[in-house]
């Protein structure tokens, strides 16, 4: 059976922009699959590449086996992309939206009316489907949105930053619906920075940096080949550097113990990365006890997709989103957009 979704070596620029460098991905039929990374890593590209928008300057890009760059009408009959921002006309009912996007997909008059009908009901919008769009909450205008997205039935759907600016109940709405149409067997590829979303939705990751794949697999093993659980321990609300310093000392040659790192901008707080096991936390305290150490606050969590990417680049999702923004350029990836 061919791949749901085949990317092999893509390439694009914007100008002088290098967008994407070489991402190649490989996303099996029914699973979700997510492509995580920072603002301006290429996840819009890569979708937009991968959804006809735009044409990549190298690579090959497959749908169910058809080639995307020499058969986009095809590909896109297979295909259901929802955008990261909302675009909806605010004179229109929900209702007469998703008919007029029925009629764009040239379905029968009769098909489309019951998938619209179909649509109202499975994302919850009973209550809104005649009223005027422009009165819509954003949370209901992104499942107006994945039910555009959703009437022709496509094999692939394609979400891009499917939740953000949403409150976490609409995104727990969103999140149901997407395992739902999982289960009746729609293939689902998302991209996201939200660490969390991908996290609890996708069966498979992949992590994007500057326009290059630097992590894939299962959430699990991802976390799993970090190695170790995270320790965040204060001694005191604000500790003096001395005090840190001496916690340190006491604790990084306990035998489970792997690192331990004083962050300054945390009140001189102690992040540690200790081996997986029960009783860490109790040998812990025991030991800053027995030197006379007092604890304002310990708390011990798994390794996330963060400490993943951290391990990786060197630098938190976040402090990447900010080195991106500051040397991305905006206007010359509009300029060629609208060539495209």
């Amino acid at each position: 059976m061919a791949a749901a979704v085949l990317i092999e070596n893509l390439k694009k620029y914007y100008g002088d922009v290098e967008a994407v460098k070489d991402i190649s991905l490989n996303v099996e039929p029914g699973e979700i699959f997510g492509l995580l990374g920072p603002n301006g890593a290429g996840k819009t590209t890569t979708i937009r590449c991968l959804c006809t928008l735009s044409k990549p300057d190298a690579g090959k890009i497959e749908v169910s086996g058809i080639s995307a760059i020499a058969n986009p009408r095809a590909v896109r009959r297979r295909i259901g992309y929802v955008a990261q921002e909302v675009a909806l006309d605010k004179v229109l009912t929900g209702r007469e939206l998703l008919q007029l996007q029925a009629d764009l997909y040239h379905l029968p008059s009769n098909v489309g009316k019951e998938r619209v009908n179909t649509m109202i009901e499975v994302l919850g919008l009973q209550d809104y489907a005649d009223k005027k769009t422009g009165t819509y909450s954003g949370g209901i205008r992104k499942r107006l949105d994945l039910a555009s997205g959703l009437l022709h039935k496509p094999d692939v759907l394609v979400l891009d930053e499917p939740t953000v600016g949403l409150d976490i109940e609409s995104r727990v709405v969103v999140w149901n619906f997407l395992r739902q149409l999982q289960k009746a067997g729609t293939t689902i590829f998302i991209t996201s920075h939200y660490l969390e979303e991908v996290d609890i939705l996708a069966d498979r990751v992949a992590i994007i940096d500057k326009g290059v794949v630097i992590a894939e697999g299962t959430p699990s093993q991802l976390k799993d080949n970090v190695g170790g659980d995270r320790i965040t321990l204060r001694i005191r609300e604000f500790s003096p550097m001395e005090e840190a310093q001496n916690a340190k000392e006491k604790l990084e040659v306990l035998p489970f113990v792997q690192e331990v790192i004083i962050n300054t901008a945390q009140g001189n707080s102690l992040n540690l990365v200790v081996k997986s096991q029960s009783d860490a936390l109790t040998n812990i305290q025991q030991s800053l006890k027995d030197a006379g150490l007092p604890i304002f606050g310990i708390a011990q969590s798994r390794p996330s997709l963060d400490d993943v990417y951290l391990a990786a680049t060197g630098q938190t999702l976040m402090d990447a989103e900010l080195a991106a923004a500051g040397t991305r350029d905006v206007k010359a990836e509009k300029k060629q957009r609208m060539k495209e």
